[in-house]
């Protein structure tokens, strides 16, 4: 059991948005933006000040932390805004409990003196992590002229799309959706794991595990597309860590068969869906037999599983495995604009890539050293695996069933082996 981390998030978030703050969100924050910078430069100085104290006496000063504390309380309270993980306009002092989305913050305690001369170098791994999520609530500082300056950081990586996307539904729905504002939640309480980590409020490393974050947030309905497999297996061999690329060119190379003939059959399943309502039981079990070998040489090449999968995509014989529908009967106007309907998942899909991406690339050599896969990495990894599983059941007609953004498992009455890790 993993411990909890002192940086907790809270998210107590109705998912309701008035439309008119969300079509002008962009101007709106733009006072904070400034602020943000402003306030940004003291929390260099303010961070420099507690390096040099905790490298002395081993404690960040009181003062210092509970300022650096305000100051990533407030980014939180931005960031949620800025990428409608919460609606109200937030205040400009940073303090606890004064917004829907906020975050806990521990107070000062001893913490290792080595850790913190090193800390920017050991945070190197985190700030992959948090530039692939893309909260875009990062500090960072840098050198001009003899002047230290500081300013945010943000890309459209995960937090990005997901406002984006978030924007135009809240403004035809007047809701944001839950998968989407789960997925921004995440990206915005992992910043705040780096940042307070980065600026000595803590000296316990951000954890990437997305369900130990957002602990008090209600689980969706279940998908009917689901990973299942033992969660705390966490070995790996690493012989096969160190080969594990070309190890996977056999599985490489079938795959691109596989998915040739997976877009033939596809096109053929589409039409007879349109025909008759229901896809061709033949045709669903190729598919879903695609799907699953998908996910299985996916799991292999990123290190989210060890062993060598087979070629066959078959139930129940890989670690990590995925449970797909049979066929079912299907809206004959969702299935006909089916690839048109699945462009935000896309874009979503896109975003979780590249943090599937970085999380195999930092496991590598945390597996590679210790013969284990990190926690939360790992449960990164399945999140992002599960929600391309979920695409590709969506794309290839085995559901129609749209996949669900937010990085936690969907509640069910029956009970899934890989529960806890999802859950």
């Amino acid at each position: 059991m993993v411990e909890p981390h002192p940086v907790q998030l809270v998210v107590q978030d109705d998912l309701e948005r008035r439309r008119l703050t969300v079509f002008f969100r962009l101007l709106l924050v733009i006072p904070h933006v400034v602020w943000v910078v402003v306030w940004g430069v003291a929390a260099v100085l303010a961070a420099v000040g507690s390096w040099i104290a905790t490298l002395v006496t081993g404690q960040p000063p009181a003062g210092l932390h509970g300022f650096l504390s305000r100051y990533v309380r407030y980014l939180v309270h931005v960031s949620a805004y800025l990428w409608l993980v919460a609606d109200p306009y937030p205040g400009f002092a940073g303090r606890e409990g004064t917004y829907p989305v906020d975050v806990r913050l521990p107070g000062p305690s001893p913490q290792s003196r080595w850790k913190t001369f090193l800390r920017i170098v050991l945070a190197i791994p985190a700030f992959m992590v948090s530039a692939a999520l893309g909260s875009g609530s990062g500090i960072s500082a840098s050198s001009s002229n003899g002047k230290n300056r500081a300013s945010t950081s943000g890309n459209l990586a995960l937090a990005g799309v997901c406002g984006v996307l978030g924007w135009f539904a809240s403004l035809v729905r007047g809701r944001m959706p839950k998968g989407l504002r789960d997925a921004g939640a995440y990206s915005v309480g992992y910043d705040a794991h780096v940042l307070a980590y980065l600026l000595l409020v803590t000296d316990r490393y951000p954890n990437a595990d997305p369900t130990a974050m957002l602990t008090d947030v209600a689980r969706p309905p279940q998908h009917p597309v689901y990973l299942v497999g033992d969660a705390h297996d966490l070995r790996h061999s690493r012989v096969l860590v160190f080969f594990r690329l070309p190890l996977a060119i056999p599985h490489i190379v079938w795959l691109a068969l596989w998915t040739i003939a997976a877009f033939v059959v596809a096109i053929v399943d589409w039409f007879a869906t349109l025909v008759r309502g229901t896809p061709p039981q033949a045709l669903q079990r190729f598919l879903s037999r695609y799907v699953r070998y998908t996910l299985h040489v996916s799991a292999f090449i990123t290190l989210a599983a060890n062993p060598f999968p087979g070629f066959a995509g078959q139930e129940g014989l890989y670690p990590l495995d995925v449970v797909l529908p049979g066929p079912q009967r299907q809206n004959r106007w969702v299935t006909a604009f089916r690839i048109v309907l699945a462009i935000p998942a896309l874009l979503v899909n896109s975003a979780l890539g590249a943090a599937l991406f970085v999380s195999a690339f930092l496991t590598w050599f945390v597996a590679l050293g210790t013969g284990s896969a990190p926690w939360g990495l790992r449960n990164l990894s399945a999140y992002a695996l599960r929600y391309g599983a979920q695409l590709n059941a969506y794309l290839y007609l085995l559901t129609e069933r749209y996949p669900h953004a937010s990085p936690l498992e969907g509640a069910d009455d029956k009970d899934s082996s890989f529960d806890d890790l999802t859950a």
